[in-house]
């Protein structure tokens, strides 16, 4: 994951994630160390930060690759390029 690169390109600090988060720095230092983070933490860090939760786990470069609406990558394994679209649809409830 990549939160911890994220809070510096934002200017914020792991204390500052964790008070908007509403846990311990204690807490937010755990969860940046963690192999596996729950879906719902995930997606409460993407918002705080304002990314899209698959930027959590892009590389920069991958980052980088965004035109607009749409992204490409590399595939791992094959090293094909992937074009994805991405399209962000509001939840009126």
């Amino acid at each position: 994951m990549r939160i911890k690169e994220i809070l510096k390109e934002k200017g914020m600090t792991q204390q500052e994630l964790a008070e908007r988060l509403g846990v311990s720095y204690q807490s937010i230092k755990q969860t940046l160390n963690a192999t596996s983070v729950t879906t719902g933490t995930l997606e409460r860090i993407a918002n705080i930060l304002d990314v899209p939760m698959w930027q959590l786990f892009a590389s920069p470069k991958e980052v980088s690759n965004i035109k607009g609406n749409n992204i490409e990558i590399n595939c791992p394994h094959c090293n094909k390029i992937i074009s994805l679209s991405i399209e962000i649809k509001d939840n009126d409830f």
